[in-house]
């Protein structure tokens, strides 16, 4: 964990409860640029969207990509509340982001060891630095609140 992680899920978190307020999944990512800080940040827009590709770590990727002018991304630090699912991490691999940092397992999607590992995949091109569960309780209980009220 390096000092500034807390800081930067926090935000992450703020765009996920964003989302939630919005009828969203509440999942939110930020991008922060080794030498720019932050870059960009998003949350789920699935539904708003009617876009299934609408994840929050999609969006940001997006973003970053244009505000570096560039597809790939070697200097971007991505936090996510919710583990990312295959394509998410795919986008991740082929931006050859170097560290993600997500706060909670996804034991449904999870394509960062939980359903299965994208990341360290013997196929894969590229490595990243994955640090998890900083904020988890807390992007727990936004998920867990959120579904407990569609129910």
């Amino acid at each position: 964990m390096q000092s500034n992680d807390i800081f930067w899920m926090n935000l992450a978190l703020e765009q996920a409860k964003q989302g939630s307020q919005a009828n969203e999944v509440p999942v939110g990512a930020v991008a922060v640029c080794s030498d720019k800080g932050l870059i960009a940040s998003s949350f789920n827009t699935t539904r708003k969207d009617c876009n299934p590709c609408g994840h929050a770590e999609i969006e940001v990727i997006r973003r970053s990509g244009q505000v570096l002018k560039n597809f790939r991304l070697p200097t971007i630090t991505l936090y996510v509340t919710l583990e990312p699912c295959a394509m998410c991490a795919g986008a991740m691999i082929h931006a050859r982001i170097p560290r993600l940092v997500f706060a909670t397992r996804d034991f449904v999607a999870g394509a960062a060891g939980s359903v299965l590992n994208l990341f360290s995949h013997p196929c894969s091109n590229h490595r990243l630095q994955i640090d998890e569960g900083i904020l988890a309780f807390e992007s727990e209980q936004l998920l867990k609140n959120f579904f407990k009220k569609k129910r």
